[in-house]
């Protein structure tokens, strides 16, 4: 929930120097002379520029710089870091400069109160981007701001941690500020800062930020979440108490000495996982949950180990963070059992080390003596700023920038590779080489042609894993290849790579574009051995005029491959003839059903397809509600629905395909060529499988003399489309070099 501790100080309001020393000597303990001196002398300079400043309510301003300074005194931040926090407002008196700042507090504290200062470019960008009237010039200058502040970031990320304390100050005293205001501001909290605290690992910022979100963006639903715990606040506390007294008896038994307490609630995280799984709060098991500390990771497991021989523990909730730590190095286990009364109640288990890191993310790790060097965690969240930067550099406006930034913050799961020369690349988990290459640079990713991982040639759409070597085969032209854009092949994981492949396509020049949309279509079709359809038939059912318009749309990326293939598979494999409408009364369970339709909303209704546009397995279909013959499913580009939408028609009613049509199976053969080795057909068989792709029979032929094969599959598809994937995923294994589709 959210943090209620209460003021650090309540300063004179004339000087507020007595309350300031009485700070200082409270947090100064373990501190040399001089750093409390200094200390001292930070309180008193920021009483001076604030003197006559206070906030909206109504509190002397030297309240709040010194708060941000204690709530990272809480994180265990160096001296310098709190001499700036108290001073990170004092660049916005005119009387005071970084110069000023500079001679009196020297030169790290004076960088660090710069960095705080052009990070409020942050707060400003949701606005501006909003403000269309804005001139293009101007908007381009913001983004500016916006990338020298990243830089700064990246030299030193104690800049961010001032950042994230001051932000948490604000969001406790957003009460006294008007209902706008505390819209935006915790709509900017949830989308940038409480990811960006999450992604530095510091849980105690993070949680407080979602919480204190929560309490402004949806008021009602915090306040029904925060009764309903607190409703049950004394029954939770009373079992837990005694799951507590239990496993403690387990573990001294065992000879473990640990540290056992109830975990705290976050509103925000139950509200979000009652929200993304559809549960009632009833159905939420970590709202009871108890946290085990020890002192070493072998306790960790053995600890588990008596955890699930106490309880009856559920398979599918054991998390294990320490063999396979988050990316913002959050290392635990997490398990969920089922106790007494049959209630389920999460433990998590960790080291006193990794609690510490939990809590306190990358300020934990922080070295500030002269000579001490960075540990590994810290080096990699460095790598992790300057290769956000470099990714950015690119973006080509402050909208575009923003939505980066926050899908880069949101990112739960992140892997590192390495490129050929040790420089470590951060990418999404489920990332591909494409997203490897686009991320080093967009000519490399528009050059590739191939790759290798750890020396060995892999297939484009080979999935990446932490700290593997990658190395790009490039060619010399940049042309990116236009089936990296079938998304059921999956050749790539983020956004950005289809961004700007299109980019690059639609730069070529209008025959480029029948050019190339030829060649693939003709290609696709070649592998499917269609060469002789007839496109004049396709072309229209495109909403296209002609075939050359086809060829352009295909080229440009207006209209995917796999669309055109859907419509090719009504021609080739035709639909059973619909029995004649009835109005026979039907078991409720199978009308619609049969068909190969659901209606949303309504059960019961009789449904045939339209003879006027005869709709096909994944057409975009909509429904018209007869007088007497039940529901007739039209394509959403029918003559008819068209006018009957300028009409604003009521009778037209939403329909989705059902399950029927997907049961419906068809048989084709695969003729595969490659160079033989070892588990080649294995490969085969596995891209099949997850394809849902029944092979009913295979022939192999391999010829010795130059150690190739050749193959015959006979298998069992739902359309083209689904053949179309089969082929294209077995033609990018390693040593495959035709497969296409053979006359049955």
């Amino acid at each position: 929930m959210v943090n209620t501790k209460d003021p650090v100080l309540y300063p004179d309001a004339a000087t507020g120097l007595s309350d300031a020393s009485l700070w200082v000597k409270r947090i100064g303990r373990g501190k040399t002379p001089a750093e409390q001196e200094s200390l001292q002398k930070a309180c008193q300079f920021a009483a001076e520029v604030h003197r006559d400043e206070t906030r909206v309510s109504g509190e002397p301003y030297l309240v709040h710089v010194i708060t941000v300074a204690d709530i990272l005194s809480d994180l265990g931040l160096d001296t310098e870091v709190l001499i700036a926090a108290v001073l990170h407002d004092a660049l916005g008196h005119p009387k005071i400069t970084v110069e000023c700042i500079r001679e009196q507090f020297g030169q790290t504290v004076a960088d660090l109160v710069e960095g705080v200062s052009q990070m409020k470019v942050l707060e400003e960008l949701n606005a501006v981007i909003q403000q269309s009237a804005e001139a293009p010039e101007e908007a381009m200058a913001r983004l500016e701001q916006w990338r020298k502040m990243l830089v700064d970031i990246a030299k030193d990320v104690r800049v961010v941690l001032i950042k994230l304390a001051n932000r948490l100050d604000n969001m406790r005293a957003l009460r006294f500020h008007p209902r706008e205001q505390q819209i935006r501001i915790a709509r900017e909290t949830l989308d940038l800062f409480a990811p960006l605290a999450n992604r530095l690992g510091i849980w105690q910022i993070k949680w407080e930020l979602e919480d204190l979100s929560l309490r402004y963006l949806e008021p009602d639903v915090y306040q029904y979440m925060k009764r309903l715990l607190d409703e049950k606040r004394i029954d939770r506390e009373i079992y837990i108490k005694n799951v507590i007294h239990d496993l403690d008896q387990e573990l001294k038994r065992a000879g473990i000495q640990a540290e056992l307490t109830g975990r705290p609630k976050h509103i925000y995280s139950i509200w979000l996982k009652m929200k993304r799984k559809g549960l009632n709060f009833d159905q939420i098991f970590d709202i009871r949950a108890v946290r085990v500390l020890v002192k070493t990771v072998d306790e960790c497991y053995r600890v588990l180990g008596i955890v699930h021989n106490k309880w009856q523990p559920i398979p599918e909730e054991l998390d294990d963070y320490i063999a396979n730590p988050k990316n913002n190095n959050y290392q635990s286990l997490h398990t969920a059992v089922t106790g007494a009364e049959q209630k389920i109640f999460e433990v998590q288990i960790r080291t006193f080390d990794m609690h510490h890191h939990a809590e306190l993310g990358i300020a934990s790790h922080w070295r500030y003596k002269e000579g001490t060097r960075y540990d590994s965690y810290f080096e990699q969240k460095i790598a992790w700023w300057r290769q956000m930067v470099q990714q950015f550099r690119e973006a080509s406006s402050p909208d575009n920038f923003l939505t980066l930034f926050k899908a880069e913050m949101i990112e739960e799961e992140t892997i590192y590779v390495l490129s050929p020369k040790g420089k470590i690349i951060e990418l999404p988990q489920g990332s591909t080489p494409l997203d490897f290459a686009y991320a080093i640079h967009t000519s490399l990713g528009h050059r590739c042609r191939g790759a290798k991982v750890n020396g060995r040639i892999v297939p484009l759409t080979y999935v990446l894993k932490n700290t593997e070597r990658v190395d790009i085969l490039a060619g010399k032209e940049e042309k990116p290849n236009r089936d990296w854009l079938n998304s059921r092949v999956q050749y790539f994981k983020t956004n950005r790579v289809r961004d700007r492949i299109k980019a690059w396509l639609r730069k070529q020049e209008a025959p480029q574009h029948i050019e190339d949309g030829k060649q693939e279509l003709h290609r696709e079709l070649q592998r499917l051995n269609l060469p002789h359809l007839n496109l004049e038939e396709v072309a229209p059912k495109l909403r296209v005029q002609t075939v050359n318009e086809l060829y352009a749309a295909l080229g440009r990326g207006d209209i995917t491959i796999n669309r055109v293939i859907n419509v090719v598979n009504e021609l080739v494999f035709p639909q059973e003839p619909e029995p004649p409408p009835t109005i026979i009364p039907r078991d409720p369970a199978r009308v619609g059903v049969e068909q190969g339709f659901h209606i949303q909303g309504v059960g019961g209704l009789l449904t045939h397809a339209a003879g006027c546009c005869h709709p096909v397995p994944y057409d975009e279909i909509i429904g018209y509600i007869t007088v007497g013959d039940g529901v007739v499913v039209h394509r959403m580009d029918c003559h008819h629905v068209l006018r009957w939408k300028e009409q604003a028609n009521e009778r037209l009613i939403q329909v989705s395909w059902g399950s029927s049509q997907e049961q419906r199976l068809y048989t084709a053969s695969i003729n595969v060529e490659a160079f033989d080795r070892t588990a080649l057909l294995g490969d085969i068989c596995m891209v099949a499988a997850n394809e849902k792709v029944n092979i009913l029979s295979a022939n192999t032929a391999t010829n010795k003399a130059d150690n190739t094969v050749k193959m015959l599959l006979t298998v069992e598809v739902k359309n083209l489309e689904q053949l179309g994937d089969v082929l294209r995923k077995i033609h990018a294994l390693r040593n495959v070099t035709n497969v296409y589709r053979k006359d049955n």
